[in-house]
């Protein structure tokens, strides 16, 4: 099969032919409809994830139809369409039969763990626990847009902030993270702020239902905008990004008894970055991560959708080859564009 593969971090990846994968005896292989460049897929390309062995294909939010299925398997059948998440779940450990699948102790990741989607096929061990079942209505490029960032933030929005309608919420950081936390919160009738250094995206976040946005370039001091705006801060505030800055203001913006959710992945260097602590004490803060979300909580998301209720479908920005990933990927951290780039051409 043609993948995306890359010998050596930071090297420049390559198109190439490898081996096709076979389905383990409770997995699938999936053929690849589309496929999402994400930041985490550029956090691997730098080293910074120590899962990653070498070669490797990147990869981890996708969709696309079953191809071939492992003998034990009952539950799904050559043709299926489907998703998963990214993190995929044993359904045994501690975490698993308490609910927690998106903090599975023996998880495997495509893309990171093991070779993920940047090909025309992916196999998926675990198939009953880890496949989400796509509705005809949902297209495929749609569902890949899913599969990290909006399913990450739907959990971050709806079960760690437990965001009600009147709140005040901060988004710090508007690519496919914090668009899609914006696009969600205000499903859920709250109060948006967005906050980023792009005035393109603040458009978009603008039309997706944030009601104020700061550009911090323009703006040094967003948090006492964000506190004299709301008149005390915000209940809930989420850092989409992952850096030291977005963070710390993430943190500082809060009311008291707030509530901080860090999706935004914090790495390399910025592993131990500094928070206020004072105010964490001082206002009784919650402070929370959020890492994915169970393939088992996938219908909620998706009703949502299909009841017109979030369009994540706005939240695309563009779509590719796979052969142009390659200045995609390597070309990330310099945020150019805007929303969500999908794969959808191998």
């Amino acid at each position: 099969m043609k993948a995306l593969l890359y010998e050596s971090f930071q090297s420049t990846p390559k198109i190439t032919k490898v081996q096709d994968p076979s389905p383990s005896s409770d997995g699938v292989v999936i053929e690849v409809k589309a496929t999402g460049l994400c930041r985490s897929d550029w956090h691997g390309w730098m080293g910074h994830d120590e899962d990653i062995k070498l070669p490797h294909v990147p990869g981890h939010e996708f969709s696309g139809i079953i191809s071939a299925i492992g003998k034990d398997v009952k539950n799904w059948k050559i043709g299926d369409r489907v998703s998963v998440p990214f993190v995929c779940a044993c359904g045994a450990c501690p975490e698993c039969t308490s609910g927690n699948h998106q903090v599975c102790d023996a998880q495997f990741q495509p893309g990171f763990t093991h070779w993920g989607s940047f090909a025309e096929f992916v196999a998926i061990d675990r198939a009953e626990v880890n496949l989400v079942a796509l509705p005809d209505q949902v297209s495929f490029e749609t569902a890949a847009s899913l599969g990290c960032r909006f399913a990450t933030s739907f959990r971050a929005i709806v079960a760690q902030g437990k965001v009600t309608g009147g709140q005040w919420v901060a988004v710090h950081g508007c690519g496919g993270v914090g668009l899609s936390a914006i696009m969600i919160a205000n499903a859920l009738g709250a109060n948006v702020i967005a906050i980023d250094i792009d005035e393109e995206k603040l458009k978009l976040a603008k039309s997706i239902g944030a009601v104020y946005t700061i550009n911090s370039l323009n703006n040094p001091n967003p948090v006492e905008q964000i506190r004299e705006f709301t008149k005390g801060g915000v209940q809930v505030s989420i850092d989409a990004l992952g850096s030291p800055t977005t963070s710390f203001n993430s943190i500082a913006n809060l009311r008291k008894r707030g509530k901080h959710i860090q999706v935004g992945l914090m790495l390399g260097d910025h592993k131990h970055a500094a928070v206020p602590m004072n105010q964490i004490l001082s206002k009784e803060l919650e402070i929370y991560g959020s890492h994915g979300m169970q393939a088992y909580k996938y219908p909620e998301m998706l009703e949502m959708i299909l009841q017109n209720k979030m369009n994540p479908e706005l939240l695309i920005g563009k779509h590719i080859r796979l052969d142009q990933a390659i200045e995609e990927l390597t070309e990330m951290n310099k945020f150019k564009g805007t929303g969500i780039t999908i794969i959808n051409s191998f």
